[in-house]
């Protein structure tokens, strides 16, 4: 606990300092991004010796420090060190990545910028390794906060602006909701240390799983509680928003997992509740995500299908142990928290790739894009590489994950009859996601680096530096080790299987797992060496020879141009047209005009169904109830002193 401890003084005291730099970028950059990766290497030396040594570590109370209701309480189990594992690992690619990406800010803002970057890390460490309730709302707040003000960097845009209000205000519904659950477990428990609470009686445990799903389904961006993410993330510079949707949204899965560790023995329709919003989350993520034309909001969309894909895990995992089936929940389970350390590592590497490419264009637009691969080859491969990882192709850690939970899906089959049936849904809502998946990612790339280049934009493109590189190559490394290397994460996500449900379950996902981890490592490797011999086969043909240019093959157009050759949006009209229903895209069409036109337009635009159709009529009716009494709020500060008396007096005649 020493390490961690002194990992968030680093990342805390490197925050203020790097505020404190003045209009100095260049200071700010150093103190702010060295405390990062100074606070990220110490808390790794803490979390590696959880995972790999001690087991646990726990610190309670403090001398001469205490907090109404609760006291500074700090626990890394298993479950926590595996959550914080991807923090610190994230956090210091992104460092090494920003220094280059905010270099071109003015010093105050990149001061203001490294020093709330710092906090967020901190506050989502202290989140995971919180073990009081207290503690715990205390680093939510300020991860929101911190979180919120990266959103704000570029508050010049109104876009901007709206994203951050819209994310503002789902943080704050969602800490509503934890206030309620931490509120029905403590009254149960008579305390709000975490080790002590247990499943409240009657139907105060389904209120508590209900507001635990609310709370922590608004942070994670479950569907349809999901709005806020496809405006925030691509609001916030690239390598906050990698920071975001690959490590901040998953203390929206870390709660309901610890949240459901309280609550057991689960009701029999919880588990079907998890599956069924992992199921919509999922369809909807990806087909949202072809939608999109603007590559980081694309890239926000996938993550609300990868945290569908965690949530079908958990949700089949929850049917399963109820029926009895342990393997089958191991495996889930397992392959549930595995996912979500993979889709930290190839989502945090697919943002900063966008955002090498907004660096080198200025746009994020895939129709203003094209043949940057031949313009950035080093930045197209490490975003090739993201694109496989999440498209679940091996030999990348997307796979791995993937198929633990196909294959707890397909055990499900021969169990009992309530798994059986689930994972049949489950099974069909993987093939279905895998599939748009890649049609989405092979448009992503292919649309953004190959081809030739729509827009002037991309003619003056270069590959960015050396650190937004190495930003890029170490996630990129990361996950093809895991994908090589699959047996080295199945022991950590045991353990946290294990620290969550219960021994046997995570005990049971290693003996499942074992076996086909190693057939797939060993199928993995082969395939990496036959690329290899290709690669070292191809250079030997071709030594000593000099590579020929010619023209493309026209199709008998004699004067082919970049407007001929397939867009992002006609490469998915097949898909987005199949799902024009959900998608309700909108168009704008102008054609041709006279005899000799000067050119024409088409448009399209997948329309903010769920923001549209519930949020804003939901928040109109708000608006309207809430002026019926404004009468209320009249300026005099005796009435409002009357009111909180008024209050105070209610509260204490209730308690008594």
């Amino acid at each position: 606990m020493v390490f961690f401890a002194l990992s968030i003084l680093v990342l805390a005291s490197s925050a203020f300092l790097a505020l404190a730099s003045g209009g100095l970028a260049a200071r700010a950059r150093i103190i702010g991004a060295g405390g990062a990766l100074l606070g990220s290497a110490l808390g790794l030396v803490s979390v590696l010796k959880v995972l790999f040594m001690t087991g646990a570590e726990a610190y309670a109370g403090w001398p001469a420090f205490s907090v109404p209701l609760g006291r500074l309480a700090l626990s890394i189990d298993p479950l926590a060190a595996f959550f914080l594992l991807p923090v610190y690992l994230l956090t210091a690619f992104a460092a090494v990545y920003g220094a280059e990406y905010l270099g071109a800010g003015g010093g105050r803002r990149t001061g203001a910028a490294w020093c709330c970057f710092n906090l967020l890390t901190a506050s989502m460490a202290l989140v995971f390794a919180s073990a009081n309730a207290v503690l715990f709302m205390l680093a939510w707040e300020a991860m929101a906060v911190s979180s919120f003000l990266l959103v704000v960097y570029d508050h010049h845009k109104e876009q901007v602006r709206r994203a951050a209000r819209i994310y503002l205000v789902a943080g704050g519904a969602g800490a509503l909701a934890l206030l309620l659950l931490f509120s029905l477990l403590g009254a149960s428990s008579g305390t709000l240390d975490f080790a002590a609470f247990a499943r409240p009686e009657g139907g105060a445990a389904a209120a508590a799983f209900l507001a635990a799903l609310l709370g922590f389904g608004l942070k994670a961006g479950v569907v349809p509680l999901h709005v806020w993410l496809p405006e925030a993330h691509p609001a916030a510079p690239s390598h906050v928003s990698a920071v975001m949707s690959g490590v901040m949204i998953k203390t929206g899965v870390y709660g309901l997992v610890r949240t459901l560790g309280w609550l057991a023995p689960w009701d029999g329709w919880w588990g079907p509740a998890l599956l069924l919003a992992g199921l919509a989350s999922g369809l909807v993520g990806v087909i949202f995500a072809l939608a999109q034309h603007d590559l980081k909001r694309l890239l926000a969309y996938s993550s609300v299908e990868n945290i569908g894909i965690i949530l079908m895990g958990l949700g089949l995992g929850v049917t399963a142990s109820a029926s009895g089936s342990t393997a089958v929940a191991g495996l889930c389970f397992g392959g549930a928290l595995l996912h979500a350390l993979n889709h930290s590592l190839f989502k945090g590497l697919l943002f900063m790739g966008a955002g090498a490419v907004m660096h080198a264009t200025g746009t994020g637009e895939l129709e203003a894009l094209g043949g940057l691969a031949k313009r950035m080859p080093r930045a197209s491969l490490y975003f090739l590489a993201g694109a496989a990882a999440i498209s679940g192709l091996p030999p990348f850690n997307g796979f791995i994950s993937e198929f633990l939970i196909f294959l707890g899906s397909f055990g499900a089959l021969r169990g009992p009859e309530a798994p059986a049936l689930w994972s049949v849904a489950v099974l069909l809502a993987l093939a279905a996601i895998g599939g748009l998946a890649g049609a989405c990612f092979a448009r992503a790339y292919g649309s953004v680096f190959l081809g030739e280049p729509r827009s002037s934009r991309c003619h003056s493109a270069h590959d960015c530096g050396a650190p937004m590189l190495a930003g890029l190559a170490l996630p990129a490394a990361a996950c093809l080790f895991i994908g090589l290397f699959p047996s080295a994460a199945a022991g950590p996500a045991a353990a946290a299987v294990s620290s969550a449900f219960g021994a046997e379950p995570g005990a049971a996902f290693l003996s499942a797992a074992e076996l086909p981890l190693a057939y797939v490592s060993a199928g993995a490797l082969a395939l990496v060496l036959l690329l290899a011999l290709a690669a070292a086969l191809r250079v030997f043909l071709l030594r000593g020879k000099v590579p020929a240019a010619g023209p493309t093959w026209d199709c008998g157009y004699a004067a082919p141009t970049a407007r001929m050759q397939y867009g992002a949006s006609s490469f998915a009209q097949p898909l987005t047209d199949f799902f024009r229903p959900l998608l309700r895209t909108a168009g704008r069409h102008a054609p041709p005009d006279g005899y000799f036109p000067r050119g024409s337009e088409f448009h399209t635009e997948a329309g903010a169904v769920f923001y549209n159709n519930f949020y804003a009529p939901a928040a109109l009716m708000l608006r309207r109830a809430a002026y019926r009494f404004s009468w209320l709020q009249h300026g005099r500060l005796q009435f409002y002193i009357l009111y909180i008396i008024g209050a105070l007096l209610a509260l204490l005649l209730w308690k008594l």
